[in-house]
């Protein structure tokens, strides 16, 4: 049995966005390769479903060897659009 790591997604109409700790994103070095499509708010990154999900988790599994589960949650708007453009921060 393959250990599966969850991690959530907010869904709305348009568009899914997975919450990540920006700490993760610097361990990983792939920071500096999400863009701006995806959000920030405080500690934790909302990786944009298109680009940066996909970034995020071909590196995870290279680097961890383990599957990513996905806990979807979904809303009719998400708050999450309301949230700053994710900006890369040297730590």
């Amino acid at each position: 049995m393959r250990i599966k790591k969850v991690f959530d997604v907010y869904e709305d109409a348009g568009h899914a966005w997975m919450k990540v700790n920006k700490e993760l994103l610097h361990k990983m070095g792939i920071a500096d390769k999400i863009t701006s499509f995806s959000y920030e708010r405080g500690e934790y990154a909302y990786l944009e479903e298109d680009c940066d999900l996909t970034t995020f988790y071909n590196r995870y599994k290279d680097m961890y060897g383990i599957d990513i589960k996905f806990r979807t949650h979904y809303s009719d708007t998400s708050r999450i659009r309301g949230y700053n453009d994710y900006k890369y921060n040297r730590v």
